[in-house]
């Protein structure tokens, strides 16, 4: 049965048993596992719909989709082996199971935090995202003068358009109820429960209790004081607030789970959700929704202030804080202290600095997209396509972070120098503000106020970006030899695939050859130029390609050329060269040998897995070599306990460049013998 995306997934990750729980957000599957440290990381991303994979504390591992996530997901959970959770229990059998095992690390409460955050989020992104373009189409129509200020006070619009107006602020004004039934649904408490709890707050009644009689004004009639039973209620508008929701939802699942444990099993559908609510809504009403509502104003406040002192300082920090507050999730945070600006203040003057950061971000894919295309990457083509799409048509910045960012170091620095220089040029500026909670995508530029200026600075960010990761390179020394080699396997299996193979045999010594055809074959000869005779990097057996036991090698995927089953301990250059690749396992090295022939010696199948143990690595990358140069000595002794195969291909990985690879000794050869004949087209 061919395989699936998502059943090769389930299996890179150690199977179907190994999975805890499995959910999603925007772009990523998120795992929790018994045991993360059985994946291969690089397995998994050699999965064409993978992105990226990115490795958390406690077990728990986000694999990078991107917009086509849901999907995946969805073919996941129809797996015949994600039936049952785990090893069949149910899942809050195994995640009871976890937790039992102890503390999931040293910042497992705060990564739970975020989390928690990030769940009662996740679901309502995409009401979000579609809501913020109906706000950037009305603010382009106010903007061409095709309507009036939409969002400005007294302003009435005639009926047509006043509906359209409408379509966004649904989203927005019963984001609590949303956030409300994700939080307490990720909480352990019934989200019905907690929706219904947030709901009282939100009812046109409540609201009118700040016009009974002795109903005191405060906070600049933003609020009003009302006496219930001798108690003081503070009645305010609750549209669009995150902070309410989010911590009545903490003391609901709390309060649930201790209800739980007093009220007998056979009647707690009914007084678990009765009690719940009895003391939840007061608590709510009197305590939890000022605090929430107030407290999340004081921050604002808080950032207004180092706005207003200086904006620049401002519009500095934050885009260059963003690119690691994002890996982190503690941009959440800021997420709901945009929403709660909108509504108090009635405007943002975060999500323009934070413009700079995400088309910075885009930027260094765009370069990386560019790189991919000159060095015929294909994977890396497709991985940077997806994830500039996402970003620059939806303002969703984890596929680039992800899938790209994080996995070369190199692009970090290029990428932060492209925030710095949109950021300035806002704070120079004076600032960007918007009236909406958008996506800082090319399709939400019109949103901003000072349109000039937000889109100058991004459009900086984003070119800044792009050519220094263009100019530098995203790769390592050690990932450019890795990336060559494997564009010279996928070169190598599309000939194999489109074209015979001609074998040209020469002689040894010879600068030139001639060889009669086989009998019967025909009359033709064949005249060959030696390019180079390599010898033997390793003291052994010679083994024929196709005897080589493990398929990658024998079916000449990832280039032609023998193998040797060694009788000795010590791997030499075989002719003069540069180290491309030097694995600090010591189980395989990249050489660049004169007459532009690249070379593969990977010393044993499977030997990574031995993590280095048995292995004296004697170079690195970027060493230059002689002919018998050691490469690495090894411990045969542990590589034939640990059950793997000795034998060492030696491969040309470049063999489209040349006429023929031709094995040229068998039985036994020692260090420095005729291995390998390489003859010009």
């Amino acid at each position: 049965m061919a395989s699936t995306p998502a059943g090769d997934i389930i299996q890179s990750i150690g199977g179907a048993d190994n999975v805890v729980h499995l959910t999603h957000c925007a772009t990523r599957l998120r795992f929790t596992l018994k045991d993360a440290s059985v994946i291969d990381q690089a397995v998994v991303e050699a999965i064409p719909v993978v992105l990226g994979a990115v490795p958390q504390s406690g077990d728990r591992y986000q694999v990078v989709i991107g917009g086509a996530v849901e999907t995946v997901y969805n073919e996941i959970l129809a797996l015949p082996s994600m039936k049952k959770i785990g090893t069949g229990e149910s899942a809050d059998d195994i995640k009871a199971a976890e937790r039992a095992k102890g503390p999931r690390g040293k910042f497992a409460g705060l990564d739970t935090f975020f989390e928690v955050l990030s769940d009662s989020f996740r679901p309502i992104l995409g009401a979000l995202l579609g809501a913020s373009l109906f706000i950037t189409f009305m603010a382009l129509m106010a903007t061409l003068g095709v309507i009036p200020a939409w969002n400005a006070p007294g302003v009435t619009l005639e009926p047509g358009w006043a509906f359209i107006n409408l379509m966004w602020q649904g989203v927005f004004v019963f984001l609590p109820l949303m956030v409300a039934y994700n939080a307490s649904k990720r909480l352990g408490a019934d989200p019905w429960v907690g929706f219904g709890i947030m709901a009282v707050v939100m009812l046109p009644g409540f609201s009118a209790l700040a016009a009974t009689d002795g109903a005191q004004t405060v906070f600049d009639g933003k609020a009003a004081i009302v006496s219930i039973f001798g108690l003081p209620l503070t009645v305010t508008d609750y549209s669009s607030q995150v902070f309410p929701p989010l911590l009545m939802a903490v003391v609901l699942g709390l309060l649930t789970k201790g209800l739980k444990k007093i009220i007998p099993a056979s009647v707690q559908l009914i007084f678990v959700p009765f009690l719940s609510m009895l003391v939840m809504i007061p608590v709510t009403a009197f305590l939890i929704g000022p605090i929430g509502v107030f407290g999340g104003a004081a921050i604002g406040e808080f950032l207004k202030s180092i706005n207003d002192f200086s904006p620049l300082i401002f519009a500095i920090v934050i885009p260059l804080a963003y690119p690691f507050m994002v890996p982190l999730g503690l941009h959440w945070p800021l997420n709901a202290v945009m929403l709660l600006n909108i509504q108090s203040l009635g405007y943002d003057f975060i999500q323009g600095p934070m413009g700079a950061w995400n088309f910075a971000c885009f930027g260094a894919t765009a370069g990386v997209l560019v790189l991919a295309i000159r060095a015929k990457n294909s994977q890396m083509k497709q991985t940077a396509t997806g994830a500039l799409a996402a970003g620059l048509l939806g303002g969703i910045s984890e596929p680039s972070l992800y899938g790209i960012h994080l996995r070369f170091k190199r692009i970090y620095p290029r990428m932060l120098v492209g925030c710095l220089v949109g950021g300035v040029i806002i704070g120079i500026g004076g600032g960007v503000t918007t009236n909406a909670f958008v996506f800082t995508s090319l399709l939400t530029i019109p949103a901003f106020n000072n349109i000039p200026l937000y889109a100058a600075a991004v459009a900086a960010s984003f070119f800044t970006a792009m050519i220094l990761v263009i100019l530098s390179g995203y790769l390592s020394p050690e990932q450019k030899a890795e990336a060559a080699a494997q564009l010279a396997a996928d070169t190598a299996m599309q000939d194999a695939k489109n074209a015979p193979v001609v074998t040209v045999a020469a002689p040894v010594a010879a600068a030139t050859a001639t060889d009669a055809a086989p009998a019967g074959a025909g009359t033709a000869t064949m005249v060959a130029t030696v390019v180079a005779t390599i010898g033997s990097p390793v003291e052994g057996v010679v083994v024929p390609l196709d005897e080589v036991p493990d398929p990658v090698f024998s079916k000449g995927i990832v280039g032609l050329g023998v193998g040797v089953d060694p009788t000795g301990d010590t791997v030499f250059a075989p002719t003069a060269g540069k180290v491309l690749v030097a694995q600090p396992t010591g189980h395989a090295f990249g050489l660049m040998l004169e007459g532009g022939i690249e070379m593969l010696i990977h010393v044993g199948i499977d030997t990574v897995n031995l993590a280095g143990k048995g292995f004296d690595v004697k170079v690195k990358a970027g060493d230059k070599v002689e002919a018998g140069t050691p490469l690495v000595t090894f411990d045969r002794a542990v590589i034939e306990a640990a059950g793997y195969s000795l034998i060492t291909p030696v491969l040309v990985t470049n063999p489209k460049k040349f006429g023929s690879i031709d094995q040229a000794a068998t039985g036994h050869v020692s260090v420095g013998d005729a291995l390998l004949t390489v003859t010009a087209k």
